[in-house]
């Protein structure tokens, strides 16, 4: 697992992905220890990664939005 701790990932879904199999890996009890410790801090990087890009997703949609969020209406006609 040493390897994978260096390797950026390439998009949100890979991130989001591979965070979710390290969970499983985890929960399931089957690592020894240091690959545990491996395993989380992995978790850790894919984790923050995720974040930022959520923040940065949400930052330019408030930008296309003119900095005002608006609840979502799935219908776009009028009433």
């Amino acid at each position: 697992m040493a390897k994978s701790s260096a390797k950026q990932p390439e998009n949100y879904e890979s991130a989001l992905h591979e965070l979710e199999t390290l969970l499983a890996s985890l929960e399931g009890g089957q690592l020894s220890l240091e690959q545990s410790i491996e395993a989380y801090r992995r978790g850790a990087l894919l984790l923050g990664y995720c974040q930022s890009q959520l923040a940065d997703a949400e930052q330019r949609i408030k930008v296309l939005e003119g900095n005002t969020l608006r609840d979502f209406q799935g219908n776009d006609s009028p009433d």
